[in-house]
């Protein structure tokens, strides 16, 4: 097979294709060996791996499994597959990028990028510990990179041009990357809203982290684009102040103030927080969807302006040297890290 540029030689993994949109088909098995738990929650566990090709190929992934009970669930084992078909095509570099949906004895998962580095919640915790404080350009910096990521998702299309309209819905410090090298990622889309890709029980079910949620989110109402962005306004308190103003002792005490306490003028929290940086809190954190930023897009460059109107401002860079000295060289290993028994799976496209 002959083209201006590539010539290929006929060997027999190659199948031709009965698909006219395509050339033919390599019929290869993956191969993962799973080497450690990274993290574990109530409907399923996420490890670390390395898939192996030919000739000692080896690429480091994460796996995210569901717990049996769940994938016992019809429902939820079709969002499971419906969140790796959607974030298959979100390509985007404050995204965590999807590589596969596999399925070996039974057992349904995807294999995705590995991030050596922490979630906020995280790396909320160490600055705790270690007495420290992040400045206001570095909250608003990785603010922004989240921003990035969301405005992408917001305007994604499917194949035929049509909007997913896309809502996360769980934009939150568990959900949130940063990877030692400086480098933000949005994750977790399992229970986002996108046409086509995931089961929608909007109005009847109430999905997310409750101090997080959108007061919309919080009352069983219809979603879009605008409830992830009171999201980010939440995440940006949080990192700035240290703690979530809108986070109770139960459930129902964190829903309540998400959809009754007064928005307070963060001025007087934190003297970090100036008069732009308290406008853009405001307008993120507004109830009224109205008032709130319509688009990510405009949130961005709010945020952007902040930390770059003066010139030189934060990089992915200045968040990866801060993030390195704050766990020390090899501090950041969490204590489940230790490689245990090494566990094959196989699997076939």
């Amino acid at each position: 097979m002959e083209g201006p540029n590539v010539g290929l030689t006929w060997s027999p993994f190659l199948t031709p294709s009965l698909d006219v949109s395509s050339l033919f088909v390599i019929d290869s098995s993956t191969h993962y060996e799973v080497v450690r738990k990274i993290t574990e929650g109530g409907m399923g566990i996420v490890y670390e791996a390395e898939q192996k090709g030919t000739e000692g190929f080896v690429k480091r992934v994460a796996i995210k499994v569901i717990r049996q009970r769940f994938a016992e669930q019809r429902l939820f084992l079709q969002n499971f597959i419906g969140e790796a078909k959607l974030v298959a095509d979100l390509i985007h570099t404050n995204i965590v990028q999807t590589y596969h949906l596999g399925e070996a004895r039974g057992v349904y998962f995807i294999a995705m990028e590995l991030i050596n580095g922490v979630n906020l919640e995280q790396f909320a915790n160490q600055l705790m510990t270690k007495g420290r404080l992040l400045s206001a350009e570095l909250a608003v910096f990785i603010t922004s990179r989240i921003v990035r990521g969301l405005a992408y998702a917001h305007t994604k299309h499917d194949s035929k041009g049509r909007s997913l309209g896309l809502v996360h819905r769980d934009v939150s410090f568990k959900n949130v990357m940063v990877a030692f090298e400086g480098d933000v990622k949005l994750t977790d889309f399992g229970i986002a809203k996108a046409k086509g890709f995931l089961t929608d029980q909007e109005g009847e079910v109430v999905a997310g982290k409750p101090d997080y949620m959108s007061p919309e989110q919080a009352d069983f109402r219809v979603t879009d684009e605008r409830s992830d962005l009171f999201s980010v306004g939440v995440v940006l308190a949080h990192l700035l102040l240290g703690r979530n103003v809108f986070k109770g002792v139960t459930t129902d005490e964190s829903i309540n103030r998400v959809l009754e306490m007064p928005i307070p003028d963060f001025r007087t929290l934190h003297s970090k927080i100036d008069d732009r940086l308290n406008g853009i809190l405001q307008k993120a954190l507004a109830r009224d969807v109205e008032r709130r930023y319509q688009k990510a897009g405009k949130l961005l460059y709010d945020l952007e302006h902040y930390i770059y109107h003066g010139g030189y401002g934060p990089t992915n860079e200045t968040l990866g040297a801060f993030i390195r000295e704050l766990f020390g060289q090899g501090d950041f290993s969490q204590s489940d890290a230790t490689r245990g028994g090494t566990v094959a799976m196989e699997c076939k496209p």
